[in-house]
C-alpha cells in the first residue's frame, strides 16, 4: 500500500527519532501535555494525524490500520528517516506493529502506550454497541473514557476530552477505524518478533492494563518489557505525562 504524507509536526532536534501515532479518541494534540516533558535535545519526535482526525479530518481513505501504517511510513520517507522508533497510543500501537512488519529494517523498536494487541480487542455484544455508537453519540465516548480511566475523574476533566474527540475526528473515520483496530487479527505475523518493545500501561486501565499485556504482547514479543504507571488509566499522555515522558526517554536511551 502506498501511503500519503499527512499533517504532522516536530518536537525536538535530538539524534534519536520517533514517530508518534495517536489513539482512537484523539488527534495529535492529545500528546500536548506529554510534549511539554520531552527532552528535545536527545530526541526528535514526529507527531502525526491519522486520516479523519485533526488537520487531516477531511482526508478521505479506507480508515484502516494498514493505511495508517503506510501513511506514517510516507512521513518517515519525507523526513529522510532510515531508522526510528514508533510510539503508538492504544489504536496507534496496532498500526505501529504493521509498520514493524512492513519496514523491519527501519523500525528499530516499538513503544506501546495502553496498546491494542495484534490480535485486536474482543468486545461482547453490549460493549460493541457502546463502542460503535460512540461514533455518533458523545455520551458513549464519555462512558468509555470514564470507564477506562477507572471512574476517577469529574466532568472538568472528562468533558474536554470528549469535546476534543468529537470536534477533531470525523464520525465516519472514527467508526471505520473501530472495525480495523478491534476486529483484525495478525498476531501470528508478530509472534517471536525480536524487536525491542516497551509497554506502558496505567494501573487504573481495566481494558488494556498489565493483565492484557501478559495475554498478548508479552507472549509474542520476547524482547518486550512492561512498565505500569501508578497514577494513570488508559490516557497516560494526559494523566501522567511526566512519568510517561521519563519512561519513553529511558527506553530510547538504551
Amino acid at each position: 500500500m502506498t501511503g500519503q504524507v499527512l499533517p504532522y509536526d516536530i518536537e525536538g532536534s535530538g539524534p534519536r527519532r520517533a514517530l508518534v501515532l495517536h489513539n482512537w479518541f484523539g488527534d495529535r494534540t492529545s500528546f500536548d501535555a506529554l510534549r511539554a516533558h520531552l527532552d528535545g535535545d536527545t530526541a526528535t519526535y514526529a507527531f502525526l494525524d491519522c486520516r479523519g482526525y485533526g488537520e487531516a479530518i477531511d482526508t478521505e481513505g479506507a480508515f484502516t490500520m494498514d493505511e495508517v501504517a503506510a501513511d506514517a511510513l510516507a512521513v518517515a520517507d519525507e523526513l529522510g528517516w532510515d531508522s526510528f522508533t514508533v510510539i503508538g497510543h492504544s489504536m496507534g500501537a496496532k498500526a505501529a506493529q504493521l509498520m514493524l512488519l512492513d519496514a523491519p529494517a527501519r523500525v528499530c523498536s516499538l513503544i506501546g502506550i495502553s496498546p491494542v494487541s495484534a490480535a485486536g480487542f474482543p468486545l461482547d455484544g453490549e460493549s460493541w454497541d457502546l463502542f460503535a455508537g460512540a461514533a455518533e453519540d458523545a455520551a458513549h465516548r464519555r462512558v468509555i473514557i470514564d470507564t477506562t480511566t477507572g471512574g476517577r475523574y469529574d466532568s472538568a476533566w472528562l468533558d474536554p476530552l470528549v469535546k476534543r474527540s468529537v470536534e477533531r475526528s470525523s464520525a465516519r473515520a472514527f467508526r471505520a477505524y473501530l472495525d480495523s483496530w478491534a476486529r483484525t487479527d495478525f498476531h501470528h505475523r508478530v509472534k517471536d518478533n525480536p524487536a525491542p518493545v516497551l509497554l506502558v500501561v496505567g494501573a487504573h486501565d481495566p481494558a488494556l492494563g498489565a493483565e492484557a499485556m501478559a495475554a498478548g504482547w508479552l507472549r509474542w514479543y520476547p524482547n518486550a518489557r512492561l512498565e505500569v504507571l501508578a497514577e494513570a488509566g488508559h490516557y497516560a499522555p494526559e494523566e501522567s505525562p511526566q512519568a510517561l515522558a521519563a519512561a519513553i526517554e529511558d527506553f530510547l536511551a538504551r
